[in-house]
């Protein structure tokens, strides 16, 4: 006797039909003059549930009852049966689709004064930046970009609550990159969202003179402020294909320049004077040429300003140089500014 056809399993609900009648269904179509109780046996559920399902099968015309007395039931010819719900419901999703065309207008007509189109919304108040921003960020399902600096909009105590869904979303395959202004790095916040960042799985790189602040979702959505200095001016929300794609690449070129967030659990004495100088010396140089300052760079590392100012000196006598620009110039010819291998 040959093997019954395997019929992979189909999203009922997409037809409105629940997956128990549509379960029926795929077992009359096989086993044409059924009784509820062996259909019930068939898919493991009560014979009253399985009576349920066959009739509205048969109000659907999916199914037809082919002995009254005994209660049989055999399945419509699936392929017209099946043809004409599914343009039911072609229908019904059309009208849907228009209906929610006829929303959006309203939805505009009644905020008009923040649209600038469809493919932008100005976000007038802090309250929408930070609603908007939440949501965007649980949404999130490939990658999130970020370009972090002053003025921050979002309160100081809601950072928690973002760092937890943002562990979250790392845990979920979510990707995070973000590149922090060196020149501004220098509130404890901001160092310690940072480094919070890359424990929970987040990669940060830091760069001198960031343009603006922004933060893009899966490459569909941005957040970007309206006024660069200016946080109470409200920021925009882009949908707009052709900006995405150039925000997109002003990210990749400030992240491809940016300098590794450096994790060092003590930082050892620097070694001026070895041809090959130590992670920690290597660190000290490369922060140093982003224009970072001396306070900056100790915050970042974790040491003392006068650590920082002992380690530049030490450099400095080492290379035979006498000011900051020398030292990253000497640096540079020696190849220190190349990361070890």
């Amino acid at each position: 006797m040959a093997a019954e056809p395997q019929i992979p399993q189909v999203p009922w609900n997409g037809l409105g039909l629940p997956p128990l009648a549509g379960r029926i269904l795929e077992y009359l179509v096989g086993h044409p003059e059924t009784v509820p109780a062996e259909a019930a046996a068939a898919v493991g559920t009560s014979a009253s549930a399985a009576a349920r399902a066959l009739r509205l099968l048969e109000s659907e015309l999916l199914a037809v009852r082919v002995s009254g007395r005994g209660a049989r039931w055999s399945a419509s010819p699936p392929r017209p049966a099946l043809g004409s719900l599914l343009a039911r419901r072609r229908q019904e999703l059309a009208s849907l689709e228009n209906h929610a065309e006829l929303l959006h207008e309203v939805h505009i007509s009644v905020t008009n004064h923040r649209f600038a189109s469809d493919q932008f919304e100005i976000l007038d108040t802090q309250e929408r930046v930070t609603a908007r921003y939440a949501h965007q960020l649980r949404a999130a399902r490939h990658e999130v970009l970020h370009l972090v600096m002053p003025p921050y909009v979002a309160a100081v105590d809601g950072v928690p609550d973002r760092l937890a869904v943002q562990a979250a979303a790392i845990r979920a395959g979510v990707r995070f990159r973000s590149v922090y202004d060196s020149d501004t790095l220098t509130d404890e916040v901001s160092l310690q969202t940072a480094r919070r960042g890359v424990e929970i799985g987040g990669q940060v790189r830091l760069s001198s003179g960031l343009p603006m602040k922004l933060v893009i979702f899966d490459g569909t959505t941005a957040i970007m402020p309206l006024r660069r200095d200016d946080a109470a001016a409200g920021s925009l929300l882009v949908h707009s294909p052709t900006l995405l794609h150039v925000l997109a690449a002003l990210f990749e070129s400030l992240w491809g320049h940016g300098v590794p967030w450096g994790q060092q659990t003590r930082p050892v004495p620097p070694e001026p004077a070895a041809d090959t100088p130590n992670p920690r010396t290597r660190e000290v140089l490369r922060l140093l040429s982003l224009g970072m300052k001396q306070e900056t760079i100790a915050r970042t590392l974790g040491v003392s300003r006068r650590t920082v100012q002992k380690d530049i000196s030490d450099i400095g006598t080492a290379l035979g140089a006498r000011n900051h620009f020398q030292i990253a110039l000497l640096a540079q010819e020696r190849g220190w500014l190349t990361p070890s291998r």
